[in-house]
């Protein structure tokens, strides 16, 4: 019978050898890697750092939350909002077939397999525990390796209520781990604008 650590370990390895197959080609620690295979690598240290004890359909899901996205091009959907959500749905849908497929070849359970699904849907966000964190550790990864870039070619103007949105959807456990990045005064105080705005607007 497999050991849980070993169906562990070969998870994450056939997660990791999915995502290097991404084209997107990303620097990261001076090296050119493929974007969703760093990704998916930043996703599972923020989560050891910030929940050391956290359970392994949650580091299954944290690892492989963005398998393969490449795959499913947001330039194949409609602009727009609807168009985006559309996208989103889907991409998740994708990620939760693919880590149930791996799962399953490396011998987990029905059981596991259909949480670590709901985890990458975020199901019930704001009610699972575990679904919250897993969203936490999401924004604290965009706001440490990807918000400088993300900022550089987005119109100023929308930036404070996306920056307001994002913080939003995390809990105050969450709020504490991201204040502990070195965020520059400016994104904060675009924050703060958006966070204003929000307040203002209900």
């Amino acid at each position: 019978m497999l050991t849980s650590s070993f169906r562990y370990d070969t998870v994450i390895a056939a997660i990791d050898v999915a995502n290097a197959a991404d084209p997107n080609i990303i620097e990261s620690d001076g090296q050119a890697e493929p974007a969703e295979l760093v990704y998916g690598r930043r996703m599972s240290a923020t989560l050891a750092r910030m929940v050391p004890d956290a359970s392994e359909p949650l580091r299954i899901a944290a690892r492989g939350q963005h398998i393969e996205r490449w795959r499913l091009a947001r330039k194949s959907y409609p602009d727009g909002r609807a168009g985006y959500l559309r996208w989103r749905k889907d991409a998740k849908e994708l990620h939760a077939r693919r880590l149930g497929d791996i799962m399953a070849e490396a011998g987990y359970g029905a059981g596991d397999i259909e949480r670590v699904g709901a985890l990458v849907r975020k199901e019930k966000l704001k009610l699972d525990a575990e679904a919250q964190l897993l969203e936490d550790v999401v924004c604290v990864v965009f706001l440490e390796h990807y918000l400088t870039p993300f900022m550089a070619k987005t119109e100023p103007a929308k930036l404070p209520g996306i920056l307001a949105k994002t913080w939003k959807t995390m809990s105050d456990f969450g709020h504490a781990e991201a204040l502990k990045l070195s965020v520059a005064p400016h994104v904060l105080r675009v924050l703060e604008q958006g966070l204003a705005e929000i307040r203002a607007e209900n």
